[in-house]
């Protein structure tokens, strides 16, 4: 087993696609699957921060829309899978623990038991500065959007519904306790074609910047890492409200 590395992650496609990529690349290694945040607690939390109507009309779009566009895609996601040998499913394992948050005593104990040099994130709640201290290792992040105009929520969408391409892709970047605002490792841009939607962007983000992610961690081991902080705050995107999803599908960005 490599201690030297260690995954922190939420049981979704992506998580598993990146780990499965690294476990290739560097052998087994330990990952911790924290549990996903209530919906309840989430919904609460987003109204407090953008209002009530804003959220409601983004459950609509979550709950009228996105299961469409989900049935639409399954032939792309399966094609795209296959073209950049994308594997999302979880391996048969040891190294796999379940915690029931990377804010959690439980995962904190498990990140001392191993002190690896370093810990790939993909998913999860924002980290907070006690787990961020816990070890003496190195954090990098894989964030499904290009920093910090686009942090938060589904970066691809929101830059080709503000008409910006240039600025559709991922960042790989270092974990600060702030929301997606950790020094910029690298970015890489994804151009989507026309059968792609809001449910295959994310798909080609993670195929975008698994070998990325891998130069970054070997630049972590050889002491090698090269970084530059982000330039300003920007803005933290969510789902697109119903209405707003409709506007932009007439424009042709779905």
């Amino acid at each position: 087993m490599n201690n030297s590395l260690l995954m922190l992650g939420t049981d979704k496609s992506t998580t598993w696609i990146v780990y499965n990529d690294l476990v290739s690349r560097f052998g087994p290694f330990p990952i911790l699957i924290e549990d996903g945040v209530s919906k309840r607690n989430l919904i609460k939390l987003r109204m407090k921060r953008i209002g009530v109507m804003p959220v409601v009309s983004q459950l609509a779009f979550v709950a009228l829309i996105r299961p469409v566009l989900r049935l639409m895609s399954a032939k792309r996601l399966n094609y795209l899978s296959r073209l950049h040998g994308l594997e999302s499913t979880p391996p048969v394992s040891d190294f796999i623990h379940r915690v029931s948050s990377v804010n959690g005593d439980e995962c904190r104990v498990l990140l001392q038991k191993y002190r690896p040099e370093v810990v790939v994130v993909n998913g999860t709640r924002i980290i907070g500065k006690k787990t961020l201290g816990s070890v003496k290792t190195t954090f990098i992040n894989t964030h499904q959007g290009i920093t910090p105009r686009y942090r938060g929520a589904h970066g691809a969408y929101w830059a080709l519904a503000e008409n910006r391409r240039t600025e559709c892709g991922v960042t790989v970047h270092l974990v600060d306790a702030g929301i997606d605002t950790g020094n910029i490792i690298t970015q890489v841009p994804i151009e989507p074609g026309p059968e792609d939607n809001f449910i295959t962007y994310p798909l080609l983000q993670t195929a975008a910047a698994l070998e990325h992610v891998a130069n970054a961690v070997k630049a972590v081991w050889k002491k090698q890492v090269k970084s530059h902080p982000i330039t300003d705050d920007g803005l933290v995107w969510y789902h697109p409200g119903f209405f707003q999803y409709i506007r932009g599908a007439l424009r042709g960005v779905w």
